[in-house]
């Protein structure tokens, strides 16, 4: 055997303990038995870095590296709809979206209005929610369970003021939620007083998607801006009536920024 290969070979084979003092291993062996982990952390911390840097929601970052669900502590500071709110979380703001469960849009009169109110009620602004984080939608919001004195995201559904989502129904107790909404329909609570419950709003989202628009104007041809409607309230009016496009982010709520 050449004795170059020869010295490759008793490279790779040495043990442990058979180094003598003051030797040590040639560095490309070092580099070898270093741990995945090692090597691999610092372009973590470089993508982290970068993603925070654009604005990307911390809690999101975490859930994402962890690959599970995160618990957190947070302040109530808006409520959005009836299964969207806003809070405060390590002085951070934070929309969250509730998870497994689909309460009837604004839109929805009066069921929407009414999923809102019970939301209020039972998270004023300035309570202390825990929150149960899953996921990020596509808008940005952390997908999460809401805990607060009740769990509010079960409590909606057993109250009919909500629909069990079961396309994302995966990681929450299941079981649970399709036995309070059976229970909600059996007792015709809320949006059960309908025969068979009313048009379930991811229904409703889509027939709106696919109805003819007008470019989003109304009857007369007019087009709002919310700079121009000069009040919240006037604006949330106006989304009820289909203007959905002053709801840019999704969240049930327009022309955040006349609050």
């Amino acid at each position: 055997m050449d004795r170059r290969l020869q010295a490759d070979a008793r490279a790779l084979a040495w043990p442990v303990g058979s180094l003598g003092a003051g030797r040590r291993r040639p560095a490309w062996q070092r580099r070898l038995q270093q741990p995945l982990a090692r090597q691999t952390q610092p372009m973590a911390r470089r993508w982290l870095a970068l993603l925070v840097g654009m604005g990307a929601p911390l809690p999101a970052l975490m859930i994402a590296a962890a690959g599970q669900a995160q618990s957190l502590r947070a302040t109530v500071v808006s409520i959005g709809d009836g299964d969207t709110i806003r809070v405060s979380q390590a002085g951070r703001p934070l929309t969250v979206r509730l998870a497994c469960i689909d309460a009837p849009e604004t839109a929805q009169s009066p069921w929407g209005q009414q999923a809102r109110r019970q939301l209020q009620q039972w998270l004023p602004i300035g309570s202390t929610v825990n929150l149960e984080v899953q996921s990020t939608d596509r808008y940005g919001r952390s997908v999460a369970e809401v805990i607060s004195g009740r769990h509010i995201n079960l409590s909606l559904v057993a109250t009919g003021q909500a629909f069990v989502y079961r396309q994302y129904l995966r990681r929450c107790d299941g079981a649970r939620y399709l036995q309070a909404e059976r229970q909600a329909s059996e007792r015709r609570l809320g949006v059960w007083q309908v025969n068979g419950g009313i048009r379930r709003p991811w229904d409703f989202r889509r027939g709106r998607r696919s109805a003819p628009t007008n470019d989003g104007t109304d009857r007369s041809g007019i087009r709002y801006r919310c700079r121009e409607i000069g009040s919240y309230a006037l604006a949330q009016q106006l989304l009820r009536q289909g203007h959905s496009y002053l709801d840019g982010d999704g969240d049930g709520e327009a022309c955040e920024s006349l609050r």
